[in-house]
């Protein structure tokens, strides 16, 4: 069971279920390439959504780990879905936990479109990077991580959570220049694997509007809602989400 982590985050953020389910499975959750200070000086190349689908793909390749029970959050759900769709040998179920991105509701001639956000979230993000790059790390950080959470989810975050989301502050900047490529029906056409979309229940209605659409729009996926739960579901949730987790990848 491979694990994909989202936005501010690396390998810490699965800690809640790669214990718990490597009574089960082999559980593997690497941090992508520029996140993770204590990793991130040897990293060489660009950042983005195309580079860690391919680094994922090779990391499974050199593992020899194929094929993988695959697991993305946030921006992790994105990078997963486009790993599932151009190398589906290497995935044998997929599961996305409130996936970014935007959704593509008409008809494209290209098979991947770029991402198109609403004007109030691309100012927000514009006044999170300006925090950021002037050194108001926590400024910046509570506004954007209440923004894809609740109000007040930062000030009440875990001190480790609040610990791994200030190493990898500066990743957001990055992240914003790189914006995810948005979900079309064609796009999910190519997804062949059984596949779980799990949002929270209070989870921001653009999650809830991308798990609505690729539950549509992809052949075999099923759906699964955490009661009480936001964004942060795999942690503030983790029994709940690890049980689903464990019945999916056990059927």
């Amino acid at each position: 069971m491979l694990f994909i982590h989202g936005s501010l985050c690396d390998y810490r953020y699965w800690t809640a279920q790669v214990l718990p389910l490597s009574k089960h499975f082999r559980c593997i959750a690497p941090s992508l390439s520029h996140y993770c200070p204590a990793v991130d000086a040897f990293v060489q190349g660009k950042f983005g959504v195309e580079t860690h689908v391919a680094e994922m793909a090779a990391f499974i390749e050199a593992m020899d780990i194929a094929p993988v029970h695959l697991v993305g959050h946030s921006r992790g759900g994105c990078i997963a879905f486009h790993l599932a769709r151009e190398y589906p040998r290497l995935v044998k179920s997929l599961t996305f936990a409130d996936p970014g991105g935007s959704l593509q509701l008409t008809l494209s001639t290209s098979s991947v479109t770029p991402a198109t956000l609403p004007l109030a979230i691309n100012a927000l993000r514009t006044r999170v990077a300006e925090l950021i790059e002037a050194g108001e790390l926590d400024r910046g950080l509570e506004m954007f991580v209440d923004s894809v959470s609740m109000p007040g989810f930062w000030k009440k975050s875990t001190e480790s959570f609040r610990r791994m989301a200030l190493d990898n502050a500066l990743m957001l900047p990055k992240q914003f220049r790189d914006p995810l490529p948005a979900y079309s029906r064609e796009t999910a056409r190519n997804i062949k694997c059984r596949t779980l979309l799990i949002d929270g229940q209070k989870s921001s209605r653009m999650f809830c509007n991308n798990v609505d659409k690729l539950k549509e729009w992809i052949e075999f996926a099923e759906r699964q809602t955490i009661n009480g739960a936001s964004h942060g579901m795999n942690v503030a949730s983790q029994g709940a989400f690890n049980r689903a987790l464990l019945a999916f990848a056990s059927a």
